[in-house]
């Protein structure tokens, strides 16, 4: 998926990532902490659950297709002249395989994702890209260990607000999950431009009552959205 066609489907264009890049800006004006925002068509490829439901798609087709046996024995008897004995077992298979294949296809779709994949699987998947982007993109590292991360998983339809070890010692991470519940149904109402401004004005809110800015702030971290690759 390309960032024009995922940023399409958050229903952000521009003028949105300009507006919440400045409103990222204004809030981190106001406190010490940092903020920082990524989002990502969907946290893992969950390739294993996709292909284990095919297999078992291929094969309930495969079941289904035995007690008309005489009746495929048939239909190849009339489409061929000399019927080999090995063509059952090969029509047999190209049907398993084409199924298998054909499921596999489908299952890609985010809709049909969120059936095969149990939700634990989707949110732990969520958990550990977020854990991991916070790691790389240095939100652990500012100088006095106040970043947070909003972290945004669009297949999932899961918001996680990942604090730093200074943050999380003064403000409890419920208030952060409150915040981040409000996110997810503001990008499920199709309003994520707002949705977002909404939730860097609250964090900033609760930054800065607990870090005040100083004299000496420096912006440690990028402003606005960034948008990460599926599968990376």
């Amino acid at each position: 998926m390309t960032n024009k066609s995922f940023l399409r489907r958050l229903n952000l264009g521009k003028d949105d990532l300009e507006s919440i890049r400045k409103a990222v800006h204004a809030a981190e004006s106001k406190t010490t902490g940092e903020i920082a925002l990524a989002a990502i068509p969907e946290s893992s490829d969950y390739s294993f659950r996709e292909l284990l439901a095919s297999v078992i798609l291929g094969a309930f087709a495969f079941a289904a297709m035995l007690p008309f046996h005489d009746a495929v024995v048939a239909f190849l008897d009339r489409a061929f002249w000399h019927l080999p004995s090995w063509y059952v077992t090969a029509f047999y298979g190209i049907v398993f395989f084409a199924v298998i294949g054909v499921s596999y296809l489908f299952a890609n779709l985010p809709a049909i994702d969120r059936i095969v994949v149990p939700r634990h699987e989707r949110s732990r998947a969520v958990y550990k890209r977020a854990i991991r982007h916070f790691a790389e993109s240095g939100v652990y590292a500012t100088r006095e260990r106040t970043g947070i991360l909003v972290f945004v998983s669009l297949m999932e339809r899961e918001v996680r607000i990942v604090a730093d070890s200074g943050i999380s010692a003064k403000i409890a991470q419920g208030d952060w999950d409150s915040i981040a519940r409000e996110l997810a149904l503001g990008i499920k109402a199709g309003k994520t431009a707002d949705a977002l401004e909404t939730t860097v004005r609250r964090c900033g809110e609760l930054l800065a009552s607990h870090f005040p800015a100083r004299r000496d702030n420096p912006n440690e971290l990028p402003d606005g959205l960034v948008i990460l690759e599926a599968g990376r």
